[in-house]
């Protein structure tokens, strides 16, 4: 009996110390200058995926929430995404964008804030002259 007692003590300190990298991983990830909240997910899906995104230079970086990986999922280099269109989500909230991208040929599509997404177009727009195509 005393051998259970051991074993069930191991598997909640593992749980504890998952769950416990995980907060703190997503804590840090949040407090990140240049982070934003930004949900995704490919083109005609219904779930969508929990995510924080960064600027970095040249590129955004994008980790899934609930994840305990220390590299980003995706990588968008600014000269490669393109904005393809947005519109508002009509809940009683904050406003939100629907917003519709394309990256290398892909499709995909991000929940934004508003400000999220304002800064989002105005980092893309902000690209030197001849390397940024934006379409809305």
């Amino acid at each position: 009996m005393p051998g259970v007692v051991w074993i069930a003590l191991a598997i909640v300190a593992a749980i504890a110390l998952v769950l416990g990298v995980g907060a703190s991983r997503l804590h840090t990830l949040s407090r990140r200058v240049g982070s934003f909240s930004c949900n995704a997910r490919a083109a005609g899906q219904d779930s969508w995926t929990a995510g924080i995104a960064q600027y970095a230079v040249g590129r955004i970086e994008w980790w899934r929430c609930w994840s305990l990986s220390p590299r980003p999922a995706r990588t968008w280099y600014r000269d490669r995404l393109e904005l393809v269109g947005r519109e508002e989500f009509d809940d009683d909230g904050p406003a939100h964008y629907l917003v519709r991208c394309r990256y290398e040929g892909l499709d995909f599509e991000l929940d934004l804030a508003s400000g999220d997404y304002f800064g989002l177009a105005s980092w893309l727009e902000a690209a030197p002259p001849g390397r940024r195509d934006l379409v809305l």
